[in-house]
Formats: C-alpha cells, structure tokens, sequence
C-alpha cells in the first residue's frame, strides 16, 4: 500500500542520514585532544568588569596570536574561538564532560567566533550570548586545519585550568518576548485540539449516517 511504501522511504532515508552522518565523523572520530600541539596560540580573555558576568550584557575582551614557540602554523587555515567550562562547573554535570575524544569532548560547546587564519594578532569583544548557563569559564582557541581538523590550540588559563578563570550568572527570570511566544503556543494548541475534535465528532456523524 501507500502507506507501508512511505514507511519504508522514510526508514530507508533515516538509514541513509545516519550512515552519512557517520562516515562525515569518521575523520574526525580518532583525533585526540591530546595530539594537538599546546601552548600554539597565546589567548588572553579579559572581562568587562571583575565581578560576576550578567550573561545577555556584559563583554569579553579576547586576543589570541601565534606563540613562539609554535610549530605547526603551516597547517593553520582557521582559528576557532570557543568558550569553555571551567572544572568547577563540570563536577557531576556528564553533559559538560571533558574527552580526549575531540568528537566526544563537550567541555567547549559555546561557539564565540570563527575566523580565517592571520598571522598578526586578532582581537574579539565578545557579547556573552544570553542563552550561556551560569557557571565558571575560559576561553580556548584551537587552529584548524584545510580539512577542518584541529591541530592546535591555545587557551586564556594554564594547563590545570585553574588560572584567568571568571564566571557568569545566567539570566534570571522570565524574558517578556518568551512569555508571549509561550502564550501564542497555548493558544495555537487549544485550537488545534478543537479543530481535531469537532473534525472526529463529524466524520463519526458520517458515519453513522451510512
């Protein structure tokens, strides 16, 4: 029938995503933190004001430029700029967990910018995006290469991720635009309920009407 035809179609493209899904990671999926070569990138992570960072409004200074002693700038095509979790907010929190697996690690899930490789020093004022969690951070710069593999990086505190550290409260409260998008929601599926109920008492009425 059509329909069983349809399940199968879409059985086989949800094979099919997942199988391309898979063979797109296989490059990246042996790569490990631990072979980039550290200390390539020199970052710094200044912020607005000392004091805790309201998320949605206050500002990171970043820089980053090619340390001395670096070895691998040939390879540099991009420099990928990501705010990290600090250890302190990764305790009991497996969804921030840090692998050695690249493609495992969710220690830096915060994209801040992506940019073109230059050799001169780069600089960022970063708006802290509203969505960012509260909790302790840093900031971490990886270089990349042509076939968008890592191949090293820099980060604004030291190996133990201990030092520069600064943290951020998320926003608290309900935002006004999300309150109103909450209740169009509501709205929208009181009517679609009603509509789907007064469609099945009808074609119950045609039904018995035969």
């Amino acid at each position: 029938s059509r329909i069983s035809m349809a399940i199968h179609k879409s059985l086989f493209a949800s094979l099919l995503i997942c199988l391309l899904f898979q063979i797109s990671h296989g490059a990246t999926k042996e790569r490990l933190f631990s072979d980039l070569e550290k200390g390539a990138l020199e970052v710094t992570a200044k912020p607005s004001r000392e004091s805790v960072l309201d998320a949605g409004i206050d500002k990171l200074s970043i820089t980053w430029k090619l340390s001395s002693t670096a070895t691998k700038e040939a390879e540099f095509t991009t420099i990928k700029v990501k705010l990290c979790y600090a250890p302190v907010s990764q305790v009991d929190r497996p969804w921030r967990k840090t692998e050695n697996e690249l493609f495992k690690d969710k220690s830096c899930p915060h994209k801040i910018i992506t940019r073109a490789y230059d050799k001169s020093p780069q600089s960022f004022e970063y708006t802290l995006e509203r969505d960012i969690p509260t909790g302790t951070y840093f900031v971490r710069a990886y270089a990349v290469d042509a076939k968008d593999h890592e191949v090293a990086f820099g980060q604004s505190t030291d190996e133990a991720k201990s030092t520069n550290l600064f943290s951020v409260q998320a926003i608290s409260g309900r935002h006004k635009s999300l309150d109103i998008a909450s209740v169009c929601f509501s709205v929208f599926s009181v009517l679609a309920l009603l509509v789907f109920f007064v469609n099945e008492k009808r074609k119950a009425k045609i039904e018995q009407s035969k």
